[in-house]
């Protein structure tokens, strides 16, 4: 009896904390959420994304990538993936050029409000911005040979670009869109929180992070991230940020542990739900899987030789 009420003592304290903690989260998500993706859609809306597309268009040639790749990128990064792929579905790429585009935006998207939500929990926003760009410009132009890519745009095969919504329009879908993300962030972070929560009221979170020990090893991240590392990389930077913040301000781990956390999650979030997306476009699985998972490493290695390099001088 004395262990059945322990049982359900430690479970209601669990339950309580999550609760607490994940609505905490949950409202300073949504402070970010709401404004930013409102000023995106408004932008959208507006064309200006269609007028920007000239200050990554220098670049494009450097990628192997036709003038007109810049405008999904600049939508990737500025709105989503999502907005990427509506970009790419509309103009006549050829299947490599898709590849390195995806991989770009995969690694590079959302940028405005994902940095901002690594801000809040433990690296600065513009390192963490700068990081994912460089990190998918470098990716991009190491797999450009083995993918056989090219500037020269495709001879266009037909397709009819979608025509301006009325403002009204485009304020019911960003209120819908907005509203069924707001209904899913609620429920992933308070199910997250609860089930952290409960796992620490029984001592369970070192055991389960415990058998992700290897792999973190090769990913050169230490086990203490190792739940907000399985986090993020499972529900992405918008839903396992909040989760992040509320660690970062328990204050169990260093500063070097969050950045080092943050620079590999970065590269490799949402790793369930978003590559999938690209599959349709005829994009082998091996490039939107592999390329940034051995780039986050390889960051993080030299992350680290550079802690070691600055604690020793």
């Amino acid at each position: 009896m004395d262990e059945t009420r322990d049982y359900r003592g430690l479970l209601r304290e669990g339950i309580r904390a999550g609760l607490r903690r994940g609505w905490s989260g949950y409202l300073w998500m949504m402070k970010i959420i709401l404004p930013i993706s409102l000023l995106t859609a408004l932008l959208d809306w507006s064309g200006l994304l269609n007028h920007l597309d000239f200050l990554l268009t220098p670049l494009m040639g450097f990628l192997s990538l036709p003038p007109s790749a810049a405008l999904p990128l600049i939508a990737g990064m500025l709105s989503s993936v999502y907005a990427g792929i509506a970009a790419m579905a509309v103009l006549p790429f050829s299947a490599a050029q898709m590849t390195l585009m995806a991989v770009f935006i995969l690694m590079c998207h959302s940028l405005l409000q994902e940095g901002i939500i690594q801000g809040q929990s433990g690296i600065h926003p513009l390192k963490a911005t700068l990081v994912r760009f460089v990190a998918a410009v470098v990716t991009v132009l190491l797999i450009a040979p083995w993918v056989g890519s090219s500037p020269e745009m495709p001879a266009p095969t037909g397709g009819i670009a979608a025509g301006q919504p009325a403002f009204a329009q485009m304020l019911r879908h960003w209120a819908g869109t907005t509203l069924m993300l707001a209904v899913k962030v609620f429920f992933i972070i308070m199910a997250l929180l609860i089930f952290l929560e409960c796992l620490k009221s029984f001592d369970l979170v070192e055991g389960l992070v415990r058998s992700l020990g290897p792999f973190l090893k090769v990913m050169g991240l230490d086990q203490r991230v190792g739940f907000l590392w399985m986090t993020a990389v499972i529900f992405g930077l918008s839903y396992g940020g909040a989760i992040i913040v509320e660690e970062a301000k328990s204050g169990h781990l260093s500063r070097d542990e969050l950045e080092i956390l943050h620079l590999s999650i970065g590269m490799n979030h949402s790793m369930v739900e978003d590559p999938p997306l690209f599959l349709p476009m005829g994009i082998h699985p091996l490039w939107i899987y592999l390329p940034r998972l051995v780039m986050a490493i390889v960051t993080v290695r030299l992350l680290r030789l550079w802690q070691r390099f600055r604690a020793a001088a």
